[in-house]
């Protein structure tokens, strides 16, 4: 297997297509990561109270329209 260090010498050398390939394919494993990760906290409870803070907050009208 190849260090970090060869992987980014190798991605340095990379055309420029195929460098814009490379980091959208890292852009959409990073969203999906990302995703995952806050789908695993959704189903463990752990944003409930963030969630009734927010909806109390509107509730006494304390939001704002983005």
């Amino acid at each position: 297997m190849k260090t970090v260090a060869e992987i980014k010498q190798d991605i340095l050398a990379l055309p420029k297509d195929e460098y814009a390939e490379l980091l959208h394919w890292i852009r959409d494993r990073e969203w999906e990561l990302w995703e995952s990760e806050f789908d695993e906290y959704v189903l463990a409870g752990r944003l409930d109270a963030l969630a009734a803070e927010a909806l109390e907050a509107k509730a006494r009208g304390e939001l704002r329209d983005l």
